[in-house]
């Protein structure tokens, strides 16, 4: 994260970096444990070290389609001078192994299924014929294991002891930590976490996380907009941020510019139990802006505004949570849809990620060069919307110092905190330190993808 270059304390703005770590250091730690079913733990964070409760594979079991045979029956086998087995069984995978393979037979056998007792090697069926008793070949070289068991096989190509086979315990053994605590809960996690016989996961409860929007002008999506109303676009998409960000958001509606509606809202929202409230707008210095007020109704407010661009307008601070427990974190988001993401991903997505129990808070930082000529406004960190130069197999194009190529998402006129169609095109925050007040094109920025945690 850039360093302030330049003070901001004539405007009574606080850092970025001062904001973050008061908006962290509000939480005592993660959100409490519980045991979720494997599917349902995915994109949360393990609470506990998990065990595999079996080795995996849990016995020796063929890694493809062929035949199991004893090695040292084809040691002399050739491409010219195949070796002839008498074919004595079949085995399918989830079958338990009804034969045992003894000197010159073999047992035709399916990927994964299970080595029956006297083999030590598995020869796929590409290089076998099958035959008949006499040993004369059915038909051409085998190209698959399906049809009638054949009475023999003719193979042809020595096999070294333990060929083909995945032994048991070879990719875990039972009592082996598969998955440790901190860990966010992928489907890798999830597959790997089944395949040790896990059924359950023992995981951070998803931090509950009310949305209010405010604003007399705001109508729902598929309402009459009338004379002066429009779409509310904060709340829709604050609720897609928290689910991203993986919390549970609750629903607190759209607040008039009153103070006695915000103040029931939110009210209402802290007795749900939840572990953060986000207001968007009403929280600048206007004759409608109540949000401020109406936090100081139920708890502290610690910060009002930040050196950032956009955004500037933010205000946090805690209340005691009904019943006891953890103090319910308060924020105010601007107004205008794009200060309203950026405030998020910079301040309540990293609180909504310590609360799920991940250590690791912010973005991947790249480094890159933004093209476009930018200016922003003095003294204020900017976070400009881009997107990447890409190449013909969709990479981003990078210089030979190894940064991305981007420009600007909609275009040199598209960075309004308004302009909505720029930041859905967005793929990345490009970072303007305090000090520049017109960023060159051409000079290097840090990035953040918004698509990497």
């Amino acid at each position: 994260m850039s360093s302030p270059d330049r003070s901001t304390a004539g405007e009574g703005l606080q850092s970025l970096e001062t904001t973050l770590a008061t908006v962290l250091g509000a939480i005592a730690g993660a959100t409490e444990a519980e045991s979720a079913w494997i599917l349902d733990a995915l994109g949360r964070v393990a609470a506990e070290d998990a065990v595999a409760a079996t080795d995996l594979p849990p016995w020796d079991n063929a890694a493809m389609d062929g035949y199991a045979i004893r090695a040292v029956d084809v040691a002399a086998a050739t491409e010219s001078t195949p070796v002839r087995l008498e074919v004595i069984g079949d085995v399918a995978a989830g079958a338990a192994p009804g034969v045992e393979v003894r000197r010159g037979t073999a047992v035709r056998i399916a990927t994964g299924a299970r080595i029956p007792t006297g083999a030590d090697a598995v020869v796929q069926v590409e290089l076998t014929t099958p035959a008949d008793a006499s040993g004369a070949a059915l038909g051409p070289r085998g190209r698959d294991a399906t049809g009638p068991l054949p009475a023999a096989c003719l193979v042809h190509r020595a096999m070294a002891a333990g060929a083909s086979i995945r032994r048991r315990g070879s990719d875990l053994r039972a009592g082996t930590t598969v998955v440790r605590s901190g860990t966010a809960i992928t489907p890798a996690v999830v597959a790997v976490a089944a395949g040790a016989g896990l059924e359950h996961l023992l995981v951070h409860r998803r931090p509950v996380v009310g949305v209010l929007a405010t604003g007399d002008e705001l109508r729902s999506a598929g309402t009459p907009l009338g004379e002066s109303g429009i779409p509310d676009a904060n709340g829709p998409a604050l609720m897609a941020l928290v689910e991203d960000a993986g919390g549970d958001p609750r629903n607190l509606g759209i607040a008039k510019d009153r103070l006695d509606d915000v103040k029931a809202r939110v009210s209402a929202g802290l007795a749900g139990q939840p572990d953060a409230i986000i207001v968007s707008g009403g929280v600048s210095v206007g004759p409608y802006d109540h949000v401020r007020t109406a936090f100081e109704a139920y708890g502290t407010i610690d910060l009002w505004r930040v050196a950032i661009q956009p955004g500037k307008p933010f205000a946090f601070g805690t209340a005691p949570r009904p019943g006891g427990g953890p103090p319910v974190l308060l924020f105010g988001l601007p107004g205008n849809p794009v200060s309203t993401f950026v405030t998020f991903e910079l301040f309540v997505r990293p609180a909504l990620r310590k609360l799920a129990g991940l250590e690791r808070t912010g973005r991947l930082v790249d480094r890159a060069v933004l093209l476009d000529e930018t200016p922003k406004g003095e003294g204020r960190r900017a976070f400009v919307r881009v997107v990447a130069e890409r190449d013909a197999a969709g990479s981003p194009v990078r210089d030979d110092r190894g940064r991305a190529r981007v420009r600007l998402a909609g275009g040199t006129g598209g960075q309004g905190s308004h302009v909505l169609s720029a930041l859905a095109a967005a793929e990345a925050l490009a970072i303007i330190p305090e000090a520049v007040d017109v960023h060159p094109a051409g000079g290097e920025v840090e990035l953040w993808w918004l698509d990497r945690a």
